[in-house]
């Protein structure tokens, strides 16, 4: 998908029934996971009911299939769920889930409807929104810190056990937590081109671009468990000392390298 085409789509909270069926049919295209894994419909009703958002991305649909749109004409292509939590005293959201079609992919659509769940969190009190993502996709990482301003100095590991959803390669689901501090300097440079502060980089956790290739087959999968497991111990040390993800690369072969810094070095927020 280009840019150009991604800025014909519609961006909207969900309100309808359908729209949410909708959610839920996108979210079983997209991660392939068994029906016991799937969020259910009713988690997308609740969400919208207690504070949460569910947000979908629409286009016109020329052929008048109804597609969780609201008058037939629409079809959703992709969506963001969020719930409210609450840490210390202090409440925040938690993005669950955000989907693209696949064939709406890379045209920007995952970081516009990022930047309308900031919208609406801001203007409803919200100064912070987590998720949780795979530190093996490099493509999402870089969206996550280097494209949004997210850091990050959490790691779960197995979060969800082994899932059924063939993206994950039958790996356990090791998770990395994105604090988007949304009112941040940080975060406002980032969203405006500005040029970020600098830190001293403490360490560099690499992913190596065959990851997705070792993922996908049964004779390389070791290979990938091996930088899995390599890259957890990294990753559990260096927060263990006060580190944080505060910069991500990715050079011409297409690896990835998480930048660690300490938080205080002209990071705050």
């Amino acid at each position: 998908m280009t840019e150009a085409a991604a800025g014909q789509v519609t961006i909207r909270k969900c309100e309808a029934l359908e729209e949410m069926q909708g959610c839920f049919a996108l979210q079983k295209e997209v991660w392939k996971f068994s029906d016991a894994e799937l969020v259910p419909v009713r988690l997308f009703v609740v969400a919208n009911k207690i504070g949460g958002q569910v947000i979908g991305a629409f286009v016109q649909n020329d052929g008048g299939q109804r597609d969780g749109g609201s008058d037939g004409a629409e079809e959703l292509i992709g969506f963001a769920l969020a719930i409210p939590g609450v840490r210390n005293g202090h409440a925040y959201l938690h993005s669950q889930m955000l989907a693209v079609r696949e064939q709406y992919r890379n045209g920007g659509l995952g970081r516009r409807m990022k930047l309308y769940q900031r919208e609406d969190a801001l203007a409803r009190g919200f100064e912070l929104m987590e998720w949780t993502f795979d530190p093996l996709e490099i493509k999402n990482a870089y969206l996550n810190i280097e494209k949004l301003g997210a850091i990050t100095r959490r790691y779960s590991v197995d979060q969800y056990g082994i899932t059924s959803s063939p993206l994950q390669g039958g790996l356990p689901s090791d998770r990395l937590v994105a604090e988007w501090w949304m009112k941040s300097k940080r975060v406002e440079a980032v969203l405006a081109d500005a040029v970020a502060a600098t830190f001293e980089c403490r360490g560099r956790i690499e992913v190596p671009a065959e990851i997705y290739e070792w993922k996908a087959a049964a004779d390389t999968r070791a290979q990938a468990l091996a930088v899995q497991k390599r890259n957890r111990e990294h990753f559990c040390s260096a927060f263990a000392r006060g580190l944080s993800v505060l910069g991500y690369e990715r050079d011409a072969r297409g690896d990835g390298r998480f930048l660690l810094g300490d938080w205080n070095e002209g990071w705050r927020y």
